[in-house]
């Protein structure tokens, strides 16, 4: 069974958190720009003037997935679950009542101020 937070446990992990979040933030922003530019590669291009770049694109994506995928490892070890590494939103199982739900942050917000059912997601997100 996922661990259950209430809303002071899960804002006294957010100082723990933040720095893995923004780390992984920035790698996953990363990931997407090389994807798009590794997309926006044609095949004649891949075979000529742009093969080192392709290249150099596809070893930097390598060596950075490790690293995210450790980042995650460690967020959910602490129970922490990863909607989105890109904009760093994350939920924590909670109760809200007997009703098992979601409190929901996001990197830039303050405190947790949000929660949501399990199946709702970000949409359905309501104020604490």
């Amino acid at each position: 069974m996922a661990r259950r937070f209430t809303v002071a446990e899960a804002n006294a992990l957010l100082p723990t958190v933040i720095p893995l979040l923004e780390e992984l933030r920035d790698i996953a922003v990363r990931l997407i720009k090389i994807r798009d530019e590794l997309a926006s590669v044609t095949p004649a291009g891949r075979r000529n003037g742009q093969a080192n770049r392709v290249v150099q694109l596809e070893t930097e994506a390598a060596d950075a997935a490790p690293r995210a995928d450790a980042l995650l490892r460690e967020l959910y070890a602490m129970g922490v679950e990863v909607k989105d590494p890109s904009t760093g939103l994350i939920d924590f199982r909670s109760l809200r009542g007997d009703e098992e739900v979601y409190l929901c942050w996001r990197l830039g917000e303050g405190r947790i101020a949000w929660w949501h059912d399990l199946d709702t997601g970000f949409q359905g997100r309501r104020p604490l």
